[in-house]
């Protein structure tokens, strides 16, 4: 679309005012993700403004992540403006099984009830102490269990809150973020919105690949963010030889930023392995979303004391902290002693259920990853096909499109809650897509 004509004689011309129509076209859908704006000049002279007017309302889009800016490559729409809600997934059909939310099994999380009930209901005013200590000290047990440094930690409301406010707290517009490829989507998108850019790191089922993340790095790289176990979509997970070689790779990088969301934590299937050992700036973020539920929104983060500092200042400054009764509830939780029976038995079921999936597509030459998790990832020749064929079958799955950068087509099933009788079903289906995607009709 011409953008100029957005602008007519009765036009706020102001820096904020300019900014605010393109704001609301890109709300509104009139100016696409990634679209090229005029250069400063041509808008300044459309709307009858100086140059400096047109650059400050770009500079104004720019700090709010509306658009992005590259020098002589000019000025684009982000890939993700942070400007309307989005939903993750397209509705899904009545009578369908939805395999495509990346949610847990709900039975297998704790009856909150109960947990409430006994959680103390004395008020929390201004000025009270913004961390539950009981809180505090089982998860400082927890991090110093798998080796992680304890003496800063801090209270969050869940995995991708903590990742934003350490991104904020170090980064600028403009620096280049390492992601896991194929990766979490919201996290690319939070990238996007924070005008960050997004460099892409190649993953195997031992996590991330040293090779890709030493390229990464020769290209510039001040952040990277790594997911130690339970990795969505791939399911990959680190290994301790992996683990010692990407420290070794990072250690000649004092600079980076390493941030780990270890989001699964007891549920995930395996072992926590972590490389920030030699990184200066680091944090790992605990969230308890999929072990208790995503409404559980209370995460701890340990990191460097410059990191968990800034973290926590600024969030005295705006939200003040997590609702005590939320974190009074995880504590009690953690306190329980029939807690880590259950933390086992859901551990246990994902991943009997992945497995049990994995292998019904190996009987039908289908290869797929999913070593800890929630999910399966398989590789396929066409994304939007494959999807379509399964939903037409009553299956509803995760085109891997928002999940990659530079990796192959692919879809996520969630398995969470997925049966034995139903992969079975689900993989001859799947098979048979493969089948009619790939038959050629008769000359």
């Amino acid at each position: 679309m011409n953008v100029l004509e957005l602008y007519d004689a009765d036009s706020d011309r102001t820096s904020a005012g300019i900014a605010s129509v393109l704001e609301s076209a890109v709300r509104e859908g009139q100016i696409p993700s990634n679209f090229l704006l005029p250069p400063v000049r041509t808008l300044a002279e459309a709307v009858g403004v100086s140059p400096a007017t047109a650059a400050s309302a770009y500079r104004r889009l720019r700090l709010r992540g509306v658009v992005v800016t590259g020098g002589r490559r000019g000025t684009r729409v982000s890939a993700a403006p942070p400007l309307a809600h989005t939903p993750n997934a397209l509705p899904v059909p009545e009578g369908t099984r939805d395999l495509s939310s990346g949610n847990p099994d709900p039975a297998l999380l704790p009856d909150l009830a109960p947990v409430l009930r006994t959680v103390p209901n004395d008020p929390v005013l201004y000025g009270h102490n913004a961390h539950d200590e009981r809180l505090l000290e089982l998860g400082r047990k927890g991090f110093e269990h798998d080796g992680v440094a304890s003496a800063s930690v801090t209270v969050l409301s869940g995995a991708l809150d903590g990742v934003e406010r350490v991104l904020r707290a170090h980064l600028a517009p403009g620096d280049r973020v390492g992601l896991e490829d194929p990766g979490w989507r919201s996290l690319s998108r939070l990238v996007a919105s924070l005008n960050l850019v997004p460099v892409p790191v190649a993953i195997d089922d031992a996590g991330i690949r040293p090779e890709s993340l030493q390229n990464a790095l020769r290209q510039g790289l001040d952040a990277l963010i790594v997911t130690p176990r339970a990795q969505n979509p791939l399911g990959a997970a680190l290994e301790p030889d992996r683990a010692r070689e990407l420290i070794s790779v990072v250690a000649g990088h004092p600079g980076l930023l390493v941030v780990e969301d270890d989001h699964a934590g007891p549920v995930s299937g395996a072992p926590y392995e972590s490389i920030t050992g030699s990184s200066e700036r680091w944090a790992v973020v605990r969230s308890v979303s999929k072990s208790f539920g995503p409404d559980l929104r209370v995460a701890l983060m340990a990191g460097d004391q410059t990191t968990i500092a800034r973290v926590q200042n600024r969030l005295l400054l705006g939200s003040g902290w997590v609702s005590h009764v939320l974190q009074r509830a995880v504590a009690r939780m953690w306190s329980d002693p029939a807690t880590p029976a259950l933390l086992e038995r859901a551990s246990e079921t994902y991943r009997t259920r992945r497995e049990g999936f994995i292998s019904a597509l190996a009987r039908r030459s289908i290869p797929a990853s999913g070593k800890t998790g929630l999910n399966v990832w398989i590789e396929v020749g066409e994304e939007t096909g494959v999807v379509a064929a399964l939903l037409a079958r009553k299956w509803a799955v995760a085109a891997g499109e928002q999940f990659r950068m530079t990796t192959p087509p692919a879809i996520r099933v969630t398995i969470s809650t997925l049966v034995p009788d139903e992969a079975e079903a689900l993989a001859h289906d799947l098979a048979s897509a493969f089948t009619s995607r790939t038959r050629t009709p008769a000359a």
